[in-house]
């Protein structure tokens, strides 16, 4: 009878076998890494995306509340007392609202937040809304809590008007808008108080957190549309 050859019968080995599934294990654990590392990525621009799109709604706001700003011959029309931007406002037609800008600790990080009262028609309705805005700044209650927004994380916000060809700290100028003790009823319109008209422009200087998916120092220049128009 005739045999078959010896290495016909041969197969792969132990070893063989070994270093296969170790060149698989390889493979299979790098395209895993590449995976997470695109997942990662794109969950990076997202955040980012989202928080763009919040800053510049934000700042679209915060260019719609000065260009609406009401004339200083009707009243105060911006002040800022260091913690907040107190602006009188108009809401189609004749409406008047206060709205405010400011910074707060919440749950360990400072927000920029806005707050804006209800509609003031009277002289007194305007004024309740003035001092509803320098309480918020201070020791906000639930009731206004209510009516603000959180807007970004920051670690600074700073604010310079431009008046007379420069820029300058509204609290060190003298030609600006004086400033009430804290819940005090502000000066308005016929009230007998001489109003200082509203700076040429404003400066928001925004000093993004750190790790955040926006970081740095973000600027924002508004200038008197009868001036010279708004400009970023």
């Amino acid at each position: 009878m005739r045999r078959l050859p010896r290495h016909a019968a041969h197969g792969f080995t132990l070893i063989e076998l070994m270093v296969s599934i170790f060149i698989m294990s390889m493979l299979a654990l790098m395209s895993w890494r590449g995976i997470d590392g695109m997942a990662r990525a794109q969950e990076i621009s997202r955040e980012r995306a989202d928080a763009v799109a919040t800053m510049q709604t934000a700042l679209s706001q915060w260019q719609s509340d000065l260009d609406q700003m009401q004339p200083a011959k009707s009243g105060t029309s911006i002040d800022y007392d260091g913690r907040i931007v107190r602006i009188v406002r108009y809401y189609g037609g004749t409406e008047l609202r206060v709205v405010a800008w400011g910074k707060r600790i919440i749950d360990g990080q400072t927000r920029w937040i806005r707050w804006q009262s209800d509609p003031a028609t009277t002289r007194f309705e305007l004024e309740a809304a003035l001092t509803q805005a320098t309480q918020w700044g201070i020791r906000p209650t639930d009731a206004q809590l209510g009516n603000e927004v959180q807007l970004a994380t920051v670690d600074d916000l700073q604010i310079f008007y431009y008046r007379n060809d420069a820029w300058s700290n509204p609290l060190s100028n003298a030609s600006s808008n004086a400033v009430p003790p804290p819940v005090a009823t502000p000066p308005v319109a016929g009230a007998g108080t001489a109003i200082a008209p509203p700076p040429d422009g404003v400066r928001l200087v925004l000093k993004l957190s750190a790790g955040q998916a926006l970081a740095g120092t973000l600027i924002r220049d508004w200038v008197q549309p009868t001036i010279g128009g708004n400009k970023t």
